[in-house]
């Protein structure tokens, strides 16, 4: 989610989107997880009366409850946001394992991305991460600019915290990040 190398992503307005929702959700979790016990009804209560509950509840509805919350919050819009990410990437980093829900496994986060070119394609390696219980996991997922599937590693990340598993990534020259692709596309 949040990198120096930020700007190789740019372009790639979908992927932020994503990133930006579960910013949203998981300032939404914090405040729910702030909250005494005896304020979660009433904000349920609220919650139902605002919005259609079929529409708000759906399968989980503690991820229902921190998406209203986060609508509570004034939080920035999506520019204002990545802006702030580009400019404090270690404060983002440090945010990933706050009490509001660490990414998970099937909604990692983007810590970094890196451009590389092999065999006359430009790609962008991203290292994902999530936690696992104690530690954080992580893979390299690889996009070509010119459209080819989406190749991704197994997880080959474990380290301590999400800054770890960032500086790890950087560590890997460009010879490294294609040998990955190689082993992915295999």
């Amino acid at each position: 989610m949040i990198a120096p190398h930020i700007e190789v992503l740019g372009t790639d307005s979908d992927h932020w989107r994503r990133e930006y929702a579960e910013y949203r959700l998981r300032q939404g979790r914090e405040l729910v997880f702030l909250l005494p016990p005896g304020a979660v009804r009433p904000l349920l209560r609220r919650m139902h009366r605002q919005a259609c509950p079929a529409d708000r509840l759906g399968d989980d509805p503690l991820t229902a409850l921190a998406d209203y919350c986060a609508s509570l919050l004034p939080l920035p819009p999506l520019d204002v946001w990545l802006e702030d990410v580009q400019r404090h990437p270690e404060e983002y980093l440090e945010s990933l394992d706050g009490p509001g829900g660490a990414p998970t496994v099937s909604a990692p986060a983007t810590l970094d991305a890196r451009r590389f070119e092999r065999a006359g394609t430009e790609w962008v390696a991203r290292l994902r991460a999530f936690r696992d219980q104690d530690a954080w996991r992580g893979f390299i997922s690889f996009h070509a600019r010119d459209g080819a599937p989406v190749q991704r590693t197994s997880l080959v990340f474990r380290e301590e915290g999400p800054r770890e598993v960032r500086e790890r990534f950087l560590t890997f020259e460009s010879a490294a990040l294609e040998s990955f692709l190689r082993s992915a596309m295999s």
